[in-house]
């Protein structure tokens, strides 16, 4: 493959595809008669390259069938992958054994609590100790794969930097300094060395033994970028090899020589011993990391020559051109100016913009499903955003199109790690309804049979149904009436058992016992099904591995630690779905994707923070220190993703695509799109703008254009039995107000349903209940009591319903602020003869033949024997020119069930004639939390009843409701009165917005 002695280093360009043409490539070179390729070693960065390759040499032989070359991976440190055997044999006991990475990750956990406290700080909780010690693993596999020796840590470069260094980068250097010794000195006790290291070593004593003993059959190296030194020189030695050759993807040789020097130094420093990267370098240029590995190896641009094969999937050649165009560095990148607009055209590329996320996947999809349309046509969706991913598979499915995504979903996001994790939370928060009812809800749960399953699912849904609300108390104990209430006591009690060990109270507990606690309940409750499928299995070895190491090490954690360093463990592993999917359709990750090939590649998600993602900097070492070591920045991944969009381009057929919005809100347009649409200029990025499926994507889910009546205003009339229904003191209102809520809540049935723990902080209902059981309970309390302050009560209660931080903070203080003007209030009403006789007693009376109901908060005898009805408000209460026009009737239907009837107390029934009707508001008045107002034409008031107009008002009200609604047959109309400030919790189903606007036209109702 060339003269001898020069070293074999080729590049394919980017149009031709890679894993196909270098197949078509090495059949020819290498093949011989009756062993095809069987003799050729081939060394490919990872398994997924491996599969690609594979699946090129299948397309390549046909039906004639080839034996392949032997493929060895070098294995991918960011899929954590292991080498093959060909650079990590069974003999090669010279090199010490690799740490294992968990054993690793728990004992860097304890040199940080050693550190923290040789420095006297605070110590970290469990959770953030375990995820420090995850980034110092990260930081050291950085620095040891580019092979620095420890000491260049203490060097004089890093020395002259520490006074340019913030006092929080000091701290963290001085960590990782301490622990690094340490960490060091642990692995000569234990004889180990970590992976990184042992990788290098690896990579070295191949390079020599083939250096000495070149192999006797050819050798080549396909697709390695990886610039890490020790690999380097390896690939170096293979190039050198007498049936040798390094074959690059991607390498832009058509890049001018100014624009090669414009990337910068990479790795070659300008003076012996001088930094090998500079400020100015362009890492986030794709062809960056290949100039880092051409000087690694020692190899010269002008020496890697083409590869002139190219694959059945390749593109135009003039799309090479215009990709090294598109991504020249920014001096040279002037040469657009004078840039002929056919070597512009990115012909076969075309952009397409969608509005949401949503959007975007819908569309996406859509494309696959109309390429699938052509037979043998191949479909590649790449895209770094795995929601959006998630998405597009999704939408594929409505086809039944079933597509895998090759890069996996993290464990905590699949079936058997949501369940996992939601028992290992109630570990550490406690038996909160949302996290109770989440885990017994799980699809998993009693799966294994249906009929077990739809009982348990029975019985549960009676409990949630109770459960929904506050939240109850801690304990079970609660929980044990809720389930009575529920009338699945029985259930409850099986329920209890599995959890009860979850609970219990304990300061620390280890790691092992936490595991095998969570692996019990997850039995208990799921059986096998926890365990059968992929992501089971891959919880279970999870598991295993973290149990066999804790074990070892006496690892211990807070209860409150379980539930965030468990999810930590399993978002570090992607679950991959077994195969089975479209044979014509994969769903890639950037790293997946490198070297696949389709005829029609999608790329999706090309927006800032996702295509690239956003550098993450190190923690632990400044850019700077990172500089001076030689590691490149964290801006170095952003030209590794480049490359990738570059590789990707050299489709046939490309759509980029991009929303410009996301679930977070509007979207900055990725930069490489961003390059497109300026290198293209306005007019051709136009003509290259897809058109047809945004234009289509309207139409999918739009049903017939057909005649459609009008949705008429709701009228129901039920029948005359159906009528019977009691009438509250608060619904009266409703019925004269928006008669369609009353038939609703009464004659239908229907209430909202209260969320899981629901909070008071943001639900002005539950707010007011809160106050109102405040209140009761206090007034109770003071019958044996009498001197019982109100503010330290109320306090003490709010402690008991577990009320949220916000509204302890905000709204305690207010709240406090009012009750402790009640409190006085009543004091000095009760030197006056006035005392509060009950609170909360249900009354109801008889009234034309129809039953009404009501409940006061509170009842007081007045000083001259007369009744006065109170009714707290957390808000602001109705205006007496409210409770005229008819839509606050409660208190005066509270007062004719006291003349006409009674309310039940302990001490007998309460009746008589009421002649005080007060609200008292929590509100602010007049720059204090807490006034009375009275809802009659008293005082100042211009507008409003009477007060001897008042009930005589009510009585008119309750008669015209009860002739009209209960008695008579006129129908609900949905907002009889529009005026009416009623609750929107039946809008939906009256499908308000259908026909609301058509009450401002002329005949104004709504049909």
């Amino acid at each position: 493959m060339g003269e001898k002695g020069a070293p074999e280093v080729y590049s394919i360009a980017a149009h031709r595809g890679f894993a196909d043409a270098l197949v078509a490539g090495l059949v020819p070179r290498y093949a011989e008669p009756d062993v095809g390729l069987a003799r050729l070693t081939l060394l490919v960065p990872s398994s997924r390259a491996a599969r690609t390759i594979s699946e090129a040499f299948v397309r390549h032989s046909g039906d004639s069938g080839l034996l392949m070359p032997r493929m060895v991976t070098v294995g991918d440190l960011d899929l954590d992958e292991a080498l093959g055997s060909l650079l990590d044999p069974l003999g090669a006991d010279d090199i010490p054994p690799a740490i294992e990475p968990t054993q690793r990750w728990l004992e860097l956990a304890d040199l940080v609590e050693v550190e923290y406290a040789k420095a006297g700080r605070a110590p970290l909780t469990g959770a953030s100790r375990l995820r420090l010690a995850r980034e110092l693993a990260r930081t050291m596999d950085r620095v040891l794969v580019e092979d620095v020796p420890p000491a260049a840590l203490i060097g004089d470069p890093i020395k002259d930097m520490l006074g340019s260094l913030s006092a929080h980068l000091l701290r963290a250097l001085h960590l990782f300094l301490g622990v690094q010794d340490n960490w060091l000195e642990r692995l000569r006790e234990l004889g180990r060395v970590d992976a990184a290291t042992r990788r290098n070593l690896l990579f070295e004593r191949a390079a020599k033994r083939w250096r000495d003993q070149p192999p006797e059959h050819p050798t080549v190296a396909a697709g390695v970028t990886s610039a890490a030194p020790a690999l380097a020189g390896m690939l170096r030695v293979i190039a050198d090899l007498p049936n040798g050759a390094v074959i690059l993807p991607d390498l832009d040789l058509s890049m001018s020589d100014d624009a090669w020097h414009e990337l910068g130094r990479a790795g070659a420093s300008p003076e012996p011993g001088g930094p090998v990267f500079g400020k100015g370098d362009a890492l986030t240029h794709p062809q960056y990391h290949l100039k880092l590995l051409l000087q690694r190896m020692g190899i010269a641009r002008a020496e890697v020559r083409p590869w002139h094969r190219k694959g059945d999937a390749a593109g135009p050649p003039e799309r090479s051109h215009a990709i090294s165009s598109l991504f020249l560095p920014p001096k040279a990148s002037q040469s657009w100016i004078d840039l002929d607009a056919e070597k512009r055209r990115l012909s076969g590329v075309r952009l397409m913009t969608s509005a949401t996320s949503e959007e975007e996947a819908q569309s996406i999809a859509l494309l696959v499903r109309e390429a699938l349309e052509e037979p043998e046509r191949r479909i590649a969706v790449i895209t770094a955003d795995r929601s959006l991913a998630r998405r597009v598979v999704q939408h594929l499915e409505r086809w039944n199109i079933f597509a895998d995504d090759t890069a996996g979903r993290p464990l905590s996001l699949t079936p058997a790690g949501r369940l996992f994790g939601l028992l290992a939370q109630i570990v550490s928060d406690g038996l909160k309804p949302a996290l109770l009812i989440g885990a017994l809800a799980h699809p998993l749960v009693h799966s294994a049979d249906e009929d077990e399953r739809r009982q348990w699912l029975r019985s549960l849904r009676k409990f949630e149904y109770e459960l929904r609300g506050p939240s109850p108390a801690p304990g079970f104990e609660p929980l044990r009436e809720v389930a009575g209430e529920a009338k699945a006591a029985e259930w409850w009690s099986g329920v209890e058992q599995v959890l009860e060990q979850l609970v219990a109270p304990r300061d620390e507990l280890g790691l092992t016992e936490a595991l095998d606690l969570l692996v019990t309940a997850s039995e208990a409750l799921a059986g096998e099904k926890i365990w059968s499928r992929e992501d089971g299995r891959a919880l279970s070895a999870m598991v295993d591995d973290l149990r066999l190491h804790s074990s070892a090490l006496g690892t211990a954690i807070a209860p409150a630690d379980v539930a965030p360093i468990l999810r930590d463990c399993m978002d570090e592993i992607a679950v991959r779905p077994s195969y089975g999917g479209h044979p014509r359709v994969s769903i890639y990750g950037l790293l997946e994707s490198r070297m696949a090939r389709a005829d029609l590649v999608i790329c999706g998600g090309l927006n800032e923070g996702s295509w690239p993602q956003r550098p993450g900097p190190d923690p632990l070492l400044a850019p700077g220190v990172l500089r001076a070591l030689g590691v490149p920045g964290a801006e170095f991944r952003i030209g590794l993703s480049a490359h990738d969009l570059a590789g990707a381009m050299g489709a046939p057929q490309v759509v980029l695509s991009r929303a410009q919005r996301d679930t977070e809100g509007p979207t900055l347009a990725s930069r490489f799109w961003l390059r497109v649409e300026a290198l293209l200029g306005e007019k051709l990025a136009d003509q290259h703008r897809e058109s047809a499926i945004p234009a289509m994507l309207p139409q999918l889910d739009r049903a017939p254009d057909v005649a459609v009546e009008p949705y008429p205003r709701p009228a129901p009339q039920p029948s005359r039995e159906l009528r019977q229904v009691k009438i509250s003191a608060t619904a009266l209102d409703r019925l004269l107000g928006d008669p369609y809520q009353f038939y609703a809540r009464e004659i239908l049935g229907l209430k909202k349903l209260d969320p899981l723990a629901a909070d008071p902080f943001g639900d002005p209902a539950l707010r007011g209940t809160l106050v109102h059981d405040i209140l009761d309970q206090w007034h109770k309390a003071r019958v044996d009591s009498p001197a019982l302050a109100i503010v330290p009560f109320a306090e003490k209660v709010m402690k008991e319903k577990q009320v949220h931080p916000l509204f302890w903070g905000l709204w305690r203080p207010r709240l406090c602020a009012a009750l402790e003007r009640f409190e006085r209030w009543v004091d000095e009403a009760a030197r006056e003869g006035r005392a509060v006789i009950a609170t909360e007693a249900w009354g109801e009376m008889q009234f034309e033949g129809v039953r009404v109901l009501g409940k006061p908060d509170r009842i007081d005898r007045l000083a001259d024997g007369t009744l006065a009805i109170v009714d707290y408000k957390t808000g602001r209460p109705p205006t007496a020119a409210q409770v005229e026009a008819g839509y606050a009737l409660q208190l005066g239907v509270l007062g004719l069930i006291s003349r006409h009837g009674g309310f039940k107390t302990d001490d007998g029934t309460i009746s008589g004639e009421v002649t005080g009707f007060e609200y008292w508001s929590l509100a602010k008045e007049k720059g204090e939390f807490g006034y009375i107002d009275k809802p009659m034409r008293v005082g100042r008031k211009t507008t409003g009843l009477l007060p001897d107009q008042f009930l005589p008002e009510h009585e008119r009200y309750l008669r015209e409701a009860i002739t009209k609604y209960i008695s008579g047959d006129a129908p609900f109309t949905a907002k009889e009165n529009p005026d009416y400030p009623g609750y929107t919790d039946y809008d939906q189903l009256m499908r308000l917005d259908e026909w609301v606007v058509r009450l401002a036209q002329p005949d104004g109702d709504g049909a």
